[in-house]
């Protein structure tokens, strides 16, 4: 009988998971510097809808190009 779950493709997963989360903090912590205000002043204390939409696109969008890049 086969081993359908194989030790090394389990480990990769994970590795590449923490590697797409840290990407994704960096990109956003990279965002956050270059912009004038703080945006999670700006969102939280002055509730700013725009700002939080533009960021959770921007979440989005990184999400979407570190899974392309990790999955080939």
């Amino acid at each position: 009988m086969e081993n359908y779950i194989q030790i090394k493709y389990v480990i990769s997963s994970i590795l590449y998971s923490f590697i797409g989360i840290f990407i994704l903090v960096f990109a956003f912590w990279v965002i956050e510097k270059i912009t004038p205000e703080n945006l999670w002043k700006e969102i939280l204390v002055n509730k700013n809808h725009a700002l939080a939409i533009i960021a959770g696109a921007f979440i989005i969008a990184i999400a979407i190009i570190v899974s392309s890049a990790i999955h080939g």
